[in-house]
């Protein structure tokens, strides 16, 4: 269902929604976790088939995934806030 939506302003907008966040792009700094109203999202540790063999030691031992992305209200500000891009948004 393609819902369209108005802003205060009038001007029609399409809410999209999180779809998937990309595990070899997340970084787990958690920035997403912080903006996210509705508690879609969590943080899980990384398996070990997660590191390969360009790990960092400095790089996150953690992930973001999505939790409950049917409580995802389209807002996008996951996304916007994400340094690395890895989300993926359906309309």
């Amino acid at each position: 269902m393609n819902a369209v939506a108005f802003t205060r302003g009038g001007t029609p907008w399409t809410p999209t929604y999180v779809e998937a966040i990309d595990a070899k792009v997340c970084i787990g700094c958690g920035r997403c976790f912080k903006v996210c109203p509705r508690d879609v999202l969590t943080l899980v540790d990384r398996g070990d088939d997660e590191i390969d063999d360009d790990w960092d030691d400095e790089d996150a031992k953690a992930m973001m995934t999505v939790k409950n992305p049917m409580d995802c209200i389209g807002c996008g500000a996951c996304g916007r806030t994400c340094p690395k891009g890895c989300f993926t948004f359906v309309s």
